[in-house]
């Protein structure tokens, strides 16, 4: 066995039973309402997560988008996203304003479409009490070009949020929605009032309602039966800034590199619940668990990839003897063979368009990036020529990269191979340890683990190696993957 495959078996060991959490369904992102709609979609049952709604939009000016503060594109106007208005006046009411307002600045910041004015600057401006009381004089002193306000209500069992862009030279309203959904988590609101924002205004698919999963120790568990009574992982989800983790499985065994499926429905990863490691999908929202790829105390099967259509799986299996890299339909039928060699291969990942796969392999002495037909047909393609390579993510539509680790001295940083000119960038600064990177749905960024903060973590940071922010505190927490 060589050093390569002796790592990956020794980072997968576990024992035991187990039983799964059951976490509230989001639904799809809603589209746009037609102009002619009044009555705002009835709020979600309780206990699941807001989804608001998207009731018609007050009355726009696309003359003033195109020819005052641009938002639909040109040089990034300066922004103001101050605390929402809470229209009854209480202290939790504030609270929820206030949050509202902080978040949806973090989501914009987030993407750097658009130049945010530091909220600690907006102590000299005049709060406002309505849309009608926008101080707007003040704001443009302070160098603002257009400025977001909100109002939140609360009805019997759910919240209203009102929101309009400013133009602070015209003091006319460029953009408009309104929001009624259940009040459970008030987050939502502004997750989607930032991506939809985002979409209208500069055409680009936010990330703000993704989730991420990775694995965690963070509960402190240790598995029984087994030999070093290895410290016990489970999948954890949480949204994309590392708000409402929680744990989506009770393996009390190892249960490790999650991916996600097509739809966010699904999570597929490998566990050691029943004494081997073997693929499990669970439907986290419905309760339930599927097996597709057959395991068994001899056939193990390891690091699945949901394709881009979300009804394939690449996966690393010994049933040849070796490590080669199959596919299977989601249901298990279509089992597919794609790699050959006495080599070992591993970490597969999907093109975006679902007809290439790219994987490691020790083929060459040392783990390298290889790339080949997803119908198993052709020799592979060698990428990389690094010390060490591994993990590659091929990044969403438009861009055309793998992200991968790649060894710098003593650990790893996260690398980015450009597909059409063979070069490669560094986007990690060399500190702690960087491994396994999972691109955002939009291609702008990537998360990864990283143990620069001491344990290891999951941060994410832009594709051009910029604003790196911190996710997780608790545990160690690895392999993360971010949902489409």
């Amino acid at each position: 066995m060589t050093t390569a495959s002796r790592t990956i078996l020794m980072a997968l060991v576990g024992a035991s039973a187990a039983t799964m959490l059951v976490v509230a369904a989001p639904q799809s992102r809603p589209a746009p309402a037609p102009a002619s709609q009044t009555a705002a979609p009835q709020a979600p049952p309780p206990g699941q997560p807001v989804q608001p709604g998207q009731p018609p939009a007050a009355p726009q000016q696309p003359s003033e988008i195109s020819t005052s503060i641009n938002l639909s594109g040109g040089a990034a106007p300066k922004l103001a996203v101050p605390a929402f208005i809470a229209a009854s006046g209480d202290a939790e009411l504030r609270t929820v304003g206030d949050m509202l307002g902080q978040v949806v600045w973090d989501d914009l910041k987030f993407e750097r479409e658009y130049d945010l004015i530091p909220r600690a600057s907006y102590g000299a401006v005049a709060a406002a009490t309505s849309m009608d009381t926008v101080a707007f004089d003040q704001w443009r002193e302070l160098g603002v070009n257009a400025v977001m306000v909100g109002i939140v209500r609360r009805n019997a069992s759910s919240l209203t949020v009102q929101v309009r862009v400013f133009d602070v030279t015209s003091q006319q309203s460029v953009w408009a929605k309104e929001y009624t959904a259940s009040a459970t988590n008030p987050r939502q609101f502004a997750h989607t009032i930032a991506d939809e924002f985002h979409m209208d205004t500069r055409s680009l698919v936010g990330v703000a309602r993704t989730k991420l999963a990775f694995a965690s120790d963070r509960d402190g568990e240790r598995a029984r039966n087994t030999v070093e009574n290895r410290s016990i992982k489970e999948i954890y989800i949480a949204d994309y800034d590392g708000e409402n983790q929680r744990r989506v499985t009770v393996n009390r065994s190892l249960a490790i590199n999650p991916s996600w499926s097509a739809d966010g429905r699904a999570i597929a990863y490998t566990s050691y619940r029943r004494g081997y490691p073997d693929i499990f999908v669970s439907y986290i929202y419905q309760g339930k668990m599927d097996q597709p790829t057959g395991g068994t105390e001899i056939v193990h099967n390891f690091l699945p990839a949901f394709a881009p259509d979300g009804n394939r799986i690449a996966f690393m299996t010994n049933r040849d003897g070796n490590m080669e890299i199959y596919a299977v339909n989601r249901d298990g039928s279509g089992l597919r063979r794609i790699t050959r060699h006495p080599g070992n291969d591993s970490t597969p990942t999907w093109s975006p368009a679902g007809n290439q796969i790219a994987f490691t392999s020790d083929r060459s002495g040392s783990p390298q990036l290889y790339m080949v037909d997803a119908d198993g047909a052709g020799q592979p393609r060698r990428l990389t020529n690094e010390s060490w390579a591994d993990r590659a993510t091929w990044s969403p539509a438009p861009y055309n990269e793998i992200a991968y680790a790649g060894r710098t001295g003593p650990g790893f940083d996260i690398k980015i191979y450009e597909i059409a000119s063979g070069q490669i960038r560094v986007i990690t600064d060399g500190t702690g340890s960087n491994e396994s990177p999972s691109y955002s749905p939009n291609g702008r960024h990537v998360a990864f683990a990283s143990t620069r903060a001491g344990r290891t973590h999951i941060f994410t940071i832009a594709r051009d190696g910029q604003d790196i922010k911190q996710v997780t505190r608790a545990g160690n927490n690895v392999q993360p993957s971010w949902s489409r």
